[in-house]
């Protein structure tokens, strides 16, 4: 199983997350961190080489869920990595519908 280094695999994790209807909503300064949205939603998934601070938490609470990679990777590792981020972004997005008593924008994955 080969692997690719953490850019190589942050970059496959980028188009696989577009390709599954994701879109790129915002970058960090450094670059170095991607946030994606299913369509419609205003939360996002953000995909870096590093975790988020305690102060990046609270002042930025539109973040469901982070994907972080940090070291070499498979193709078949960024899969199922990316499953997981999925999950715990609409399981996240779903929370919040509940808790404010709306209903998931037209369109989107629950």
């Amino acid at each position: 199983m080969s692997t690719l280094p953490p850019s190589a695999a942050l970059a496959l994790a980028a188009r696989l997350l577009e390709a599954e209807g994701f879109a790129i909503v915002a970058r960090n300064e450094r670059g170095d961190s991607l946030y994606f949205a299913s369509q419609g939603e205003r939360a996002t998934l953000r995909l870096s080489n590093h975790a988020r601070r305690p102060r990046q938490r609270r002042t930025h609470p539109e973040v469901a869920t982070s994907l972080v990679i940090r070291e070499a990777r498979s193709a078949a590792q960024i899969e199922a990595l990316i499953a997981g981020a999925k999950r715990n972004y609409f399981l996240a997005t779903a929370a919040t519908y509940e808790v404010a008593g709306d209903s998931p924008a037209e369109g989107s994955a629950e």
